[in-house]
């Protein structure tokens, strides 16, 4: 049993106190009212906004398997600094649709990219601070590498996320290949009709095993499980895990972009990555800092899971402010 006592965060925050975290986390009532949605290239994406229409843009990035409650308390925060905040679920989650049936269910990075580009322009967004962890985090890179123009700044949770399938072909050693459980049990028919059966008791384990010092309760969890009920969902993640091991091919409209990507492009944007215990060995963020050309800082985060945003949300916020100045 985890203990119910309050843990510091140890933070590479110039003049920032570290702050207190609970180890049990109660569901936060969200603050930015109605969804909204908007038609944007191949989805109709619904979106939660908050903070002045004139502001700044800052928009925050979910992972998996998660949604846009991770920034239930980030969002307010920013909003209250004066950053119009915009929070899309991404293909796959919430009330985001594909507006043909026929469009391919497909999950890889460049096409999730390609939608924020396409979410971008719909809502007439020139350039955003982009923000976010595990899927968003990767889909920030990505966007950040192939459309500097459009990006003021990132916060990467993990680092440099894009991915490279040339050396997703190498092994890794036996410890950390036990961390992908889940994408091996999704290369299966077997792990796509358990992903499907038990879609609410398997991501609860994997928020577990993702961030276990951090005692979610029920309703915590049940107001974001509400989003993997997408019909789309269950298809853009089994694609996503089998397009990174090669056993599902992408589409050819994203094969300019993925030629680009798998060259391992630099990011020039301002960059604030952060890490936390979920990243181990990587943690000191040395494998990837060649990969940040701009103003880069990296900062660690003890004591912490993947869930960064809604985990540590004073710490996530504060990595926001910071690189959009």
């Amino acid at each position: 049993m985890i203990s119910r006592r309050q843990f510091s965060q140890a933070l590479a925050v110039a003049g920032m106190a570290a702050p207190i975290v609970t180890a049990t986390a109660k569901a936060s009532t969200p603050m930015w009212g109605p969804i909204k949605q908007v038609r944007a290239g191949l989805l109709d994406v619904g979106y939660a906004e908050m903070g002045p229409a004139d502001g700044p843009v800052t928009i925050l990035l979910h992972g998996w398997p998660y949604d846009i409650h991770s920034f239930v308390d980030v969002a307010p925060a920013l909003a209250a600094q004066g950053h119009r905040v915009l929070i899309p679920y991404l293909r796959g989650y919430g009330p985001t649709r594909f507006l043909h049936a026929r469009t391919m269910r497909n999950g890889q990075p460049a096409a999730v990219a390609s939608d924020l580009i396409a979410f971008m322009d719909a809502l007439k967004i020139r350039k955003a601070t982009l923000a976010g962890f595990d899927w968003g985090a990767r889909t920030a890179c990505v966007t950040a590498a192939l459309w500097p123009e459009r990006v003021k700044a990132l916060v990467s949770v993990s680092g440099y996320l894009i991915i490279s399938l040339a050396a997703n072909r190498e092994p890794l050693s036996p410890q950390a290949e036990l961390g992908w459980w889940y994408q091996y049990y999704f290369a299966t028919e077997r792990g796509e009709k358990g992903y499907t059966q038990n879609t609410y008791e398997f991501n609860k384990l994997i928020w577990k095993l993702a961030s276990p010092q951090w005692n979610f309760d029920e309703a915590t969890y049940a107001q974001s499980a509400t989003a993997w009920k997408n019909p789309d969902h269950v298809a853009i993640v089994i694609h996503n895990y089998r397009w990174r091991l090669e056993l599902a091919e992408g589409e050819h409209r994203y094969d300019g972009l993925e030629r680009k990507l798998q060259a391992r492009p630099v990011i020039s944007v301002p960059t604030i990555t952060i890490a936390s215990d979920f990243d181990g060995p990587n943690k000191s963020g040395a494998g990837y800092r060649d990969r940040f050309t701009g103003r880069y800082e990296h900062r660690i985060l003890d004591g912490i899971g993947h869930n960064v945003p809604q985990e540590a949300p004073e710490a996530f916020t504060r990595a926001v402010v910071d690189a959009s100045r």
